[in-house]
């Protein structure tokens, strides 16, 4: 086992082989002792990275007026409730653009109507929006949700996130898996006993052992 999450991580990037794209850095998480069948169990965390992901992060927001006028500058895209009508009556429409965004942002007064039209596609994916309420700053919350990652092992007790992107120091990626292994003790009943095992890859390398 590496003496440190950061020798770890250099580990991990300096035996990732040449690819012609730029990869991710993911972190995967073996559970154990733990029954996941029991939702109240599992882990469901928005789980924001100090150094950031290093990679695009696409946010759309249902908003409208003044909201939705901030939202344009910062936003990928910034639907009004006539486009959230629209949604709802095609839903394959409504699949891509869940598929395609990693956030949700939304009015708190048009979390009624999100809920009616978008709740069976955005509910099983866990992307119901975040509610943005009067006294928010939609661009505060959309900065934040930049270097935000969702972290969440539904009924499995292995599961992945994202912590960086190869051309990031490892100092910084491993402040950012630190951020996530102090968080998911913090959730975890038993802690670090609950955990059987932490590996940081990049998306094609070989895994590196991370000492919890």
């Amino acid at each position: 086992m590496a003496d440190t999450i950061e020798d770890a991580v250099a580990r991990a990037l300096d035996e990732a082989p040449e690819r012609n794209f730029r990869e991710t850095v993911d972190l995967a998480v073996n559970l154990r002792d733990i029954d996941l069948n029991d939702p109240n169990n599992r882990i469901d965390e928005s789980i924001v990275l100090p150094r950031g992901t290093g990679q695009e992060t696409r946010i759309v927001v249902f908003a409208e007026g003044e909201t939705a006028l901030r939202a344009e500058d910062v936003a990928d895209e910034v639907l009004d409730g006539e486009a959230l009508e629209e949604l709802g009556d095609d839903d394959d429409a409504a699949k891509d653009l869940a598929d395609e965004t990693d956030f949700f942002v939304a009015e708190a007064s048009m979390m009624q109507d999100i809920g009616r039209y978008l709740g069976t596609v955005l509910g099983p994916r866990g992307k119901m929006p975040t509610p943005l309420q009067p006294d928010d700053d939609v661009v505060e919350t959309i900065e934040r949700m930049k270097n935000t990652v969702q972290v969440r092992s539904r009924d499995r007790r292995t599961f992945h996130t994202r912590v960086g992107a190869e051309d990031m120091d490892a100092e910084d990626i491993a402040d950012n898996i630190d951020v996530i292994i102090r968080r998911l003790t913090g959730d975890l009943e038993k802690g670090p006993q609950n955990i059987d095992g932490v590996y940081v890859k990049t998306t094609m390398g070989p895994a590196e052992e991370v000492p919890v």
